[in-house]
């Protein structure tokens, strides 16, 4: 682990190499092809392949939701439905409304709010199953009013759904689960099969092949994000414990080995003493292998001349998760103007967000939170625009209107605009 002075274009590389593109598209054009073509069959087959289960179903019936909630320990579900109540605090502050505008004489403006129709929830399900995913993904779109939510999970080799994931589908309120990953769940809510909905968005995150696919359905539907490798930033002060900020580091080089953990200290003796601590706790970690390996090729540890400095340069990478573990959060937490989710303060570890806290942990990575945000219940409508003009209105604006669309040289525009007024004069 090497300590940098400021971010050196040797720390940027770094970070730019680990999206180095896999060879997959031409493998998942395929996929998606095959299963617009062949619907339930593809999948079945796809699911043999690569799950190494024939199914009999593709969706989860209601036994196996009753079976799963059994499964699960009492004490997990009372967790998730706790998460699940601040998840929906947060969010049902973010419901939008529509508007009407009645300022000029005759004239009605406004926008209509709606949500979605159908909705389809990518959830990985294999060594990393995650319930907290279905909980940050169902619930906003239930708040926006989306009538149907559909979840997609690769079976295990029983044929069965993680009962973890089902478990926190019950609660957030999804309508079905289907028994099936990869790019080709993701072709089957793009385009529908015999038992799989079309939906109107997908959302949720996935590996290289998932990510692919979102990419080449995007137009037939909508997308939330193309995800890439998770990351947290960290800013310390002279004063922050380097055994918290090893700790926090390697929360998230455990996710991934492509994952990026970075720390931006004003103190080198912080920086030495984490790069200590991060070595000495990762060899209790139950993921040390996959922790090691992002820890040896995406830690960064960048020791720089004040905390307006470590502002700056975390506005240049723009992480997903930034801790600030400063005397005063708020102060700096001013100057962040790249981040997709902001941890404030000694005692707010990033997996707060992941679980518990509220705020979606659904956030744009590489670099993306300099234009994109976290997931929300904004993601789950569209917005319809809508005016309405009377006579007098329309007669005292149609000779602008159809001046300006003679300047761009639409002529039918301009008599459009015109027909009306001479039709009324003449009868």
């Amino acid at each position: 682990m090497k300590i940098f002075r400021g971010f050196e274009k040797e720390a940027a590389d770094i970070l730019e190499k680990r999206f180095g593109k896999g060879n997959v598209r031409e493998t998942v054009a395929e996929i998606i092809a095959n299963v617009a073509q062949k619907g339930d069959a593809a999948l079945l087959d796809y699911t043999e392949k690569f799950d190494k289960v024939r199914l009999d179903s593709l969706k989860v019936s209601e036994g196996e939701t009753e079976e799963a909630l059994k499964t699960v320990a009492p004490e997990f579900l009372t967790v998730l439905r706790k998460a699940a109540e601040n998840i929906k605090e947060f969010h049902s502050a973010q419901v939008r409304k529509g508007f009407e505008l009645n300022t000029r004489p005759g004239v009605v403006m406004g926008q209509k709010v709606v949500p979605l129709e159908k909705v389809g929830i990518y959830v990985p399900g294999g060594t990393a199953a995650y319930p907290s995913t279905v909980l940050m993904n169902v619930i906003p779109a239930k708040i926006a009013g989306v009538r149907d939510v559909f979840i997609v999970s690769p079976p295990g080799p029983d044929g069965k759904v993680k009962p973890e994931i089902v478990a926190a589908a019950k609660v957030a309120g999804a309508d079905a689960i289907f028994k099936v990953g990869g790019a080709q769940a993701v072709a089957a809510l793009a385009y529908g099969t015999e038992t799989i909905p079309k939906v109107d968005k997908i959302t949720g995150p996935g590996n290289s092949f998932v990510a692919e696919a979102k990419r080449q359905v995007f137009g037939r539907v909508a997308i939330d994000m193309i995800a890439g490798p998770s990351e947290i930033l960290v800013i310390a002060d002279e004063k922050a414990d380097p055994e918290i900020i090893a700790a926090d580091l390697l929360s998230q080089a455990e996710h991934d080995r492509l994952a990026a953990s970075i720390l931006v200290t004003t103190s080198e003796t912080v920086a030495k003493q984490t790069e200590e601590a991060v070595k000495r706790q990762l060899r209790e970690l139950p993921r040390a292998e996959i922790a090691g390996a992002s820890v040896e090729n995406n830690c960064l540890l960048i020791v720089c001349g004040s905390l307006d400095e470590a502002v700056d340069i975390a506005n240049e990478i723009a992480p997903e998760h930034l801790e600030l573990l400063v005397e005063d959060p708020f102060a700096c937490f001013d100057k962040v103007k790249n981040a997709g989710s902001v941890f404030l303060g000694r005692n707010c570890p990033e997996a707060l967000g992941d679980y518990m806290a509220g705020p979606n942990h659904t956030l744009p990575t590489g670099g993306t939170a300099r234009f994109s945000s976290p997931l929300s219940v904004d993601d789950f409508v569209k917005k319809i625009q809508y005016s309405c003009f009377s006579d007098e209105a329309l007669d005292a604006i149609y000779g602008d209107v159809a001046y300006f669309a003679r300047q761009e040289g639409l002529e039918a525009h301009a008599r459009s605009a015109e027909i009306r007024s001479k039709r009324k004069k003449q009868s």
